[in-house]
């Protein structure tokens, strides 16, 4: 069982985005809440096996929403 490095996340337990299906003609809203319906944890996930983890810092003008949304877009472009 191969675990990751911060919290003790089982690499198993974590879904591989890459093997999340989502919409691409539906509006970005709608492909974010698929996205969140259909992953276990959307701040740590695997993209080709390799862990992502989304953390946010409190010094940045962006909300979580834009940043979510902005790696959303970025994947599912």
């Amino acid at each position: 069982m191969q675990k990751c490095k911060s919290d003790d996340v089982k690499l198993e337990d974590v879904d591989e985005i890459t093997d999340i299906k989502i919409d691409r003609r539906k509006p970005s809203e709608e492909r974010i809440l698929a996205f969140l319906m259909k992953t276990k944890n959307p701040y740590i996930f695997k993209v080709n096996g390799r862990l992502v983890r989304i953390r946010f810092s409190e010094n940045s003008n962006l909300t979580a929403e834009d940043c979510l949304t902005n790696v959303l877009k970025n994947l599912y472009r």
